[in-house]
């Protein structure tokens, strides 16, 4: 069986149907759980879209953008502190344009999807220091 790359399947498609690996999106995204629809880009994100892109080192993410600059985007992903900056429009594959959990389909445009992300992002200080804080926890009860 061939394996095609996302960019080959948004191609053929018009939209690419997938299931992460990975906990950078939690929680709103878990791993093996959700599928994800991806749709090609019009024109340039807007902050709190959720890019799939492509990093130079061939590395495929999927992060929510939080700041759109002049000639690249702010990146982090929902269960992330630190910002990945850099990213321009020729990293971008696709814009994820729903969750489907349990059967049931999520747009970006639902209101409850557009509170979260509004909670989520706009507290990102907190947000980090609580990630911050919770990880170092784990790793502390690891070593008991």
């Amino acid at each position: 069986m061939n394996k095609s790359t996302f960019e080959e399947q948004l191609a053929i498609n018009g939209k690419l149907i997938y299931t992460n690996k990975g906990d950078s999106m939690m929680p709103l995204i878990k791993q093996d759980r959700d599928l994800l629809i991806i749709e090609p880009v019009n024109g340039r994100l807007k902050k709190y879209d959720v890019p799939l892109y492509k990093r130079d080192s061939g590395q495929y993410v999927l992060h929510r953008i939080l700041k759109v600059r002049d000639s690249d985007y702010v990146i982090c992903g929902d269960n992330r502190w630190v910002k990945e900056y850099g990213i321009t429009d020729r990293h971008i594959i696709g814009v994820m344009t729903a969750v489907v959990r349990k059967g049931r389909e999520v747009s970006v445009s639902n209101w409850r999807y557009r509170l979260y992300v509004h909670i989520w992002c706009d507290f990102f200080p907190i947000r980090g220091f609580i990630i911050h804080a919770v990880s170092k926890l784990k790793r502390i009860a690891k070593k008991k």
